[in-house]
């Protein structure tokens, strides 16, 4: 769940709890694009503020102490591994107390520097492929993530067989490290470039856990159980079962 402090989601933190628990939810997750520690003239148009943060965690806190017994609420964060600036990042993460972090590698390099390319834009250019695989296996190495956000973001329009020789590799690698990989719902719905089916069908040889996330950036996802079966239906269709208890990935 994403709230609208990263400037590109709308309702109200409530709203979606009030969602997820009549349609049937009984565990839900926060984690918006967290904040991230960069240079005081850089902004950054797709997360919250460091400004935001301490609202962003007693709003969550609050709905966990209100809806207790009614539904599991948990607090966390959506954060790209920059190499730069990550281990300062977590440090400032981790004084909120936050249940669990996700790998969402939108950009390559960092945002802040010229060479940054936001990872769903097109692009053929191998350098910035290879990066992303990089960091997306940097940042699972590290032990700190829960699970890797919409793993094949990347949207990369070369060479097909550096494609799949690339996401071979980090699929393998990422095995390795047991962190499971994100099914993602927005860009199922969204038909954005991924999920991909030729990533997917890497995955399904591979071996590797699976989780379903909604990436919700309104409340009404929630409802919108016709699409959500039909996707289970495309992952059935390349032989993965996904994870059905969220509590074995969000320790």
């Amino acid at each position: 769940m994403h709230t609208w402090r990263c400037h590109h989601a709308s309702g109200e933190d409530e709203e979606y709890i009030l969602k997820a628990i009549k349609n049937g939810y009984k565990t839900v997750g926060f984690s918006d694009h967290a904040p991230y520690v960069f240079p005081a003239d850089h902004f950054s148009s797709f997360r919250m503020e460091c400004e935001l943060t301490e609202d962003y965690v007693s709003s969550v806190r609050y709905l966990q102490e209100k809806y207790k017994g009614i539904i599991d609420i948990k607090l966390g964060f959506e954060v790209e591994w920059y190499p730069k600036f990550i281990k300062e990042e977590l440090q400032y993460l981790k004084s909120f107390g936050y249940d669990y972090i996700i790998l969402g590698q939108h950009y390559t390099d960092s945002e802040v520097e010229p060479e940054a390319r936001y990872t769903g834009s097109k692009t053929n250019d191998i350098l910035t492929f290879k990066k992303y695989v990089n960091q997306v296996i940097e940042g699972a190495q590290s032990g700190e993530f829960a699970y890797i956000a919409h793993p094949d973001l990347i949207n990369f329009t070369g060479n097909r067989t550096v494609y799949r020789e690339g996401m071979e590799y980090m699929v393998k690698m990422l095995k390795e490290t047991d962190v499971p990989l994100e099914f993602n719902f927005l860009g199922y719905t969204d038909r954005r470039n991924y999920p991909n089916d030729d990533f997917w069908k890497i995955v399904n040889e591979t071996g590797n856990r699976v989780v379903i996330g909604l990436d919700a950036h309104s409340p009404d996802v929630y409802s919108d159980k016709e699409r959500l079966n039909q996707m289970k239906e495309k992952i059935a269709s390349f032989g993965i079962t996904p994870i059905s208890n969220v509590n074995e990935i969000l320790k």
